[in-house]
């Protein structure tokens, strides 16, 4: 199988499809089907080469979400996300400080340093994953990523763009400057073409091949963690690693007319916001023939009760079980839904994340999100490894910094989706973008299972975004349609492009009656197919 430049790709294979966020993500993955591996081996050989090829919004260091559709079994959500510390130091004795990354159409304030650090989940997820779902030796599927991590990777402009937009995160530590400052300006960091190597992250992989997880929960990379928090100023001790577990899930289940979507469970709140999006508009009128402007109108009402339910339920405060029912429950849900066509009212973060999914010719789907959040600005020692900084993500702190409750999952916007139709097809899907997320992938359903439009049309169609009364429109749409929108909506960000800020979404799907599998890559994120 051959990767291609985002565009979608349609073929009867024996093997499978992938769509990431980078080629050499997706030639990792596409590799391994062609080896025999399945989908889930796929993921993960994808997973590894992204830790080099997309190195901000993944490393060793963070965590994320795995759905999991395995051929003739139940699916499953893998929760390997990060956890809070065992104990919270006092403030004064904790490394936390703000910084500020310019995205050229928005400037955001992070948090970094060690006290920003929390316990890391993906390497213990790809174990886990591995174990229970995967056909080939681990060492196969770490191969491609070793072998980029020393030979280099070229940075693609989209990589060198987000590198460029954190670098005071990555130009923070001498670590990391010696690691991703340019060679040519080194001033700034690596700027596209140059080569990133990483031979420090090589060994590492190699030595976790070997001798698996142990070695990075209670093993010298533990150890190694453990000392950098202790004398640096963060949390994180040798009983959080050792105690870390991948949790299983049942996820989420909703009809959207004649598929089934599933999604993240709590404590995600992504997965339980989507759904209640989609349940907004189960009812409404938008097909083929919905005029534009009323479509968008439809979906930034959507957005804005979403929000408005978010508050209402709790959901702003944290994701649980009793929450996540309330919000989905029909008479909640129905008061809103009676709003949907009310009068026009006055309808965020750059997200570290990237998403990449899978299917195979057996019927197997995986659809996995991960993230480092923007980076912490700690390199660990020796290991190539930026550690994650999701103790300084505002939006996963909802009760405010340092009063997270110990030993804890992290929330997350992360929603890894499948939708699932009654003949048996099955598309996998998913996003980076924080909060846009849910809106980028909402956005696409629609235009995929509502409008008739092809997978790549569904992902390349302009986007909006509706947050805190502030209506974000994407390049796109027209000027006609963009002048009512802005009439409606008071609060309004016109953006001159197609952007990175409203997601990234890669879709992979499988009709096992034709035997045709479908990819399709995000330009906005580098989107690769194969």
């Amino acid at each position: 199988m051959s990767s291609t430049r985002s565009g979608e790709k349609r073929q009867q294979t024996p093997a499978g499809a992938v769509a990431a966020g980078d080629r050499h993500t997706a030639e990792a993955a596409a590799a391994v089907l062609a080896d025999g591996g399945n989908a889930f081996d796929a993921v993960l050989a994808g997973l590894f080469a992204a830790c080099i090829a997309e190195p901000v919004l993944c490393s060793l260091g963070g965590g994320g979400f795995l759905l999991a559709q395995p051929a003739g079994g139940d699916a499953v959500l893998h929760d390997f996300f990060c956890q809070t510390p065992g104990r919270c130091l006092p403030v004064d004795e904790l490394e936390f400080l703000p910084i500020h990354a310019d995205f050229g159409t928005a400037r955001q304030e992070f948090h970094i340093g060690m006290g920003a650090v929390a316990v890391p989940g993906l390497v213990a997820g790809a174990f886990a994953i591995h174990e229970e779902l995967c056909r080939l030796p681990m060492a196969r599927l770490m191969a491609p990523a070793i072998a980029l991590a020393r030979r280099g990777v070229a940075m693609a402009p989209l990589q060198s763009f987000i590198l460029d937009a954190v670098a005071p995160i990555f130009q923070w530590s001498a670590e990391s400057r010696a690691i991703f400052n340019s060679r040519h300006e080194p001033e700034k960091t690596l700027r596209p073409g140059e080569v990133l190597a990483l031979p420090a992250l090589a060994e590492l992989f190699d030595a976790l091949a070997r001798e698996g997880a142990g070695l990075f929960y209670r093993g010298e990379v533990a150890q190694a963690i453990a000392r950098a928090n202790r004398e640096g100023g963060g949390a994180v001790g040798l009983d959080d690693l050792a105690g870390y577990q991948v949790l299983r899930r049942a996820p989420l289940r909703r009809r959207f007319g004649d598929v089934e979507i599933l999604g993240n469970p709590p404590p995600s709140s992504g997965g339980p916001l989507l759904a209640f999006s989609l349940g907004l508009l189960q009812d409404q009128s938008i097909h083929p023939g919905t005029e534009h402007l009323a479509q968008l109108v439809q979906l930034a009402q959507a957005m804005a009760l979403t929000d408005q339910a978010r508050q209402a339920s709790g959901l702003n405060q944290g994701s649980d079980g009793a929450r996540v029912e309330a919000l989905l429950s029909e008479p909640f849900m129905a008061e809103y839904r009676a709003q949907i066509h009310g009068k026009l009212g006055r309808a965020s973060k750059i997200g570290g994340t990237t998403h990449i999914s899978v299917v195979d010719r057996m019927g197997n789907a995986a659809a996995m999100s991960v993230s480092n959040g923007e980076g912490s600005g700690h390199i660990l020692p020796h290991t190539g490894l930026m550690l994650n900084n999701m103790l300084g993500e505002e939006d996963l702190n909802p009760n405010g910094f340092f009063q997270w409750p110990p030993n804890s999952r992290i929330t997350s916007m992360m929603s890894p989706p499948l939708v699932r139709w009654d003949n048996g097809a099955v598309l996998a899907l998913g996003s980076g973008g924080s909060n846009r997320i849910r809106s980028a992938i909402l956005q696409v359903l629609v235009n995929h299972l509502c409008l008739g439009l092809s997978l790549q049309e569904a992902i390349d169609a302009p986007r909006i975004h509706l947050q805190q009364d502030l209506l974000q429109i994407e390049h796109g749409h027209g000027d006609a349609t963009e002048r009512h929108l802005a009439a409606a909506f008071a609060a309004h960000q016109i953006w001159p492009d197609r952007n990175f800020f409203f997601g990234g979404v890669h879709g992979a799907a499988f009709d096992p009656n034709a035997s045709t599998f479908t990819a399709a890559g995000d330009p906005r994120r580098g989107g690769s197919v194969a």
